[in-house]
């Protein structure tokens, strides 16, 4: 169910055509964001431990830029659909990005810190979404999923080739040193975004109206027409389930593994968290062009990659088939990663709100994301991590039923959108 019914037309008369220097300054810009961005996360933790900072300390701290992210989801979502120029979006949230990385490293104070990764998440909330608007503007709706895999591949060949690199910078030189070095790849970062021409960014098209002309600011459905499509509701449940499901995977995998006394455990969890990497780079560009035959079979087989992969891992700790099973993870991030910008854009193809759908998506996700971890260290601290794996085997199992009896086709070419 498409809102486009309650907007101006939405046939995209003419046909993008971008330049060269655009599309690989984007290819970079996905590169180097997500090597600047791999620079947090899990590094965070380390150093501050480093400097003697307590674990209720570091906790805080994450947990208040975890909600500082999820609370700008919407926001951000609105001022992009709103707002001409993407790249000033993305140049600014890259700046803040390096400005967190240089507070932390410089002064790991504990207020300063705070606000570092307060701003990294606020940022967070707004580069995600730029980057799948300025594709959207590039290369206009028909050729969004085949943009969005390369997307994917660039992405995923910077965290992984950034997260060794760090790794080996916090082993040879200092913890420290690694923030600084997420703070300069910004540097290649605003020098790559300065390829993409403005130009070639189209204003309608970046925020779902692909038929507008002129400098004004496209028309826009209005606010309960979005939350009255009940597909985008119903696929929001779904992402939700998803990730409640998802999320916590990687940490009851890893507890398991500390507790089990396996050998190598830290080793066994960098190549639980870069194999699927490898696939995500591997698969995403041909997810993206065979999404143009149907999302909707892709979306099914991402899902249900995630109760299979539960399983496992509530019946194994080997390594092995842990590993193994991660290529299944692999396979649920090319799909998700792909294929949930572009059934957005699906959804609201004509009505001006993309990127403010994109933000409410995104939103539930975080939601699910934050539920996730919470309820899967109850349920295994009470009975055990083969039963926490279990628990999270059959929320998915929902996800993949709530798909397939009430997730319609969203794919305009296959005769679907109503």
């Amino acid at each position: 169910m498409v809102v486009a019914a309650n907007s101006v037309g939405v046939s995209d008369t003419t046909e993008p055509s971008p330049s060269d220097a655009s599309l690989r300054g984007l290819d970079a810009v996905n590169l180097l964001l997500a090597g600047a961005l791999s620079g947090f996360g899990p590094f965070v933790a380390v150093f501050l431990a480093e400097q003697d900072w307590t674990q209720q300390n570091i906790g805080f701290v994450l947990t208040a830029a975890g909600f500082a992210g999820l609370l700008t989801q919407l926001p951000a979502g609105q001022l992009l659909d709103t707002i001409r120029s993407k790249r000033i979006v993305v140049a600014l949230g890259a700046t803040m990005v390096a400005a967190a990385a240089l507070i932390i490293a410089c002064w790991p104070s504990f207020p300063l810190v705070l606000t570092a990764l307060v701003l990294q998440a606020i940022t967070g909330g707004f580069l995600g979404l730029a980057i799948a608007a300025i594709s959207l503007g590039l290369v206009g709706h028909a050729a969004l999923g085949e943009r969005l895999g390369r997307n994917q591949r660039f992405a995923s060949t910077g965290g992984v080739v950034a997260a060794g690199l760090m790794g080996l910078i916090g082993y040879f030189l200092s913890y420290r040193a690694i923030f600084l070095a997420a703070a300069a790849l910004v540097l290649p970062l605003l020098f790559a975004l300065g390829r993409i021409q403005p130009s070639d960014i189209h204003f309608g098209r970046a925020c779902g109206v692909p038929d507008h002309r002129g400098p004004s600011a496209p028309p826009r459905a209005r606010h309960r027409n979005l939350w009255k499509n009940r597909s985008l509701l119903i696929f929001a449940g779904c992402v939700f389930l998803f990730q409640m499901a998802n999320a916590s995977m990687l940490p009851l995998a890893g507890e398991a593994l500390v507790y089990g006394r396996v050998s190598l455990s830290s080793l066994i969890v960098s190549a639980l968290i870069i194999v699927p990497q490898v696939i995500v780079a591997l698969m995403a560009p041909w997810a993206g062009r065979r999404a143009k035959l149907g999302r909707r079979p892709l979306l099914l087989v991402g899902f249900a990659a995630l109760p299979v992969r539960a399983l496992l891992f509530a019946w194994t700790t080997d390594p092995m088939i842990l590993i193994a099973a991660q290529v299944l993870d692999g396979v649920s991030g090319t799909m998700l990663g792909v294929l949930t910008t572009l059934i957005v854009a699906d959804l609201t193809k004509g009505t001006g709100r993309f990127n403010l759908a994109q933000g409410f998506v995104g939103t539930i996700s975080g939601v699910g994301a934050s539920l996730s971890t919470t309820l899967s260290s109850l349920v295994a601290s009470s009975l055990g991590h083969a039963a926490g794996f279990l628990g999270i085997a059959a929320v998915a199992l929902a996800a993949v039923l709530l798909l397939w009896f009430l997730m319609p086709e969203t794919n305009p070419s296959n005769g679907n959108e109503r």
